[in-house]
This record gives C-alpha cells, sequence and structure tokens, in this order.
C-alpha cells in the first residue's frame, strides 16, 4: 500500500506544471459607443496575441462587444499591475 502511495505521488509530482496565459485587450459596442479594456484568461495553446485574439472575440461578442485588438499576452506574474486598470472587466471573459 505505502509503495504505490509512494509511486502514485512521485508521478503527481512529475507531471508539468500547467501554466497560465492571460490576455489584455480593448473591446467596444456601438449606440452609444462604449470602450473597455479588460484581461482574461486564455488557454495555452493561444498564448499569443493572434491566438487570443481568435479565443476573445467570439466571447466578446456573446455579450455584444466587438474585440479591438489584443495588447500583449502574459503569465500569472502580470496580473495585480493590471487588476485595477480592467476594473469590472478583470478575468471577466
Amino acid at each position: 500500500m505505502r509503495v504505490s502511495l509512494a509511486v502514485a505521488l512521485m508521478l503527481g509530482l512529475a507531471l508539468p506544471a500547467q501554466a497560465e496565459c492571460y490576455a489584455d485587450y480593448k473591446a467596444k459596442q456601438d449606440a452609444p459607443l462604449r470602450l473597455h479594456y479588460g484581461v482574461a484568461q486564455v488557454s495555452d495553446a493561444n498564448c499569443s496575441k493572434s491566438g487570443a485574439e481568435g479565443e476573445l472575440a467570439p466571447r466578446l461578442t456573446a455579450d455584444g462587444w466587438t474585440l479591438l485588438n489584443v495588447l500583449s499576452t502574459f503569465g500569472p506574474e502580470g496580473l495585480a499591475e493590471r487588476k485595477a486598470s480592467a476594473g469590472d472587466y478583470f478575468l471577466r471573459y
């Protein structure tokens, strides 16, 4: 029992850590014109500006927003400095 528990623990620790990827972006709504800056989590596979655009555009469109552009992609170390600027749109989409 102890051996199988030890093996299971070692295998769990040997798995690669899942990276986290985020993007900051600008979006708009028309009639009346509204703009927002936001931060969203994107999949690791889309952790580039163009990949994040492809993932974020449908999310925003579903809520009536048009993605203007993705400013950057970054890891969790960049979240704190962007939280205040994103306000209500911090990790909303």
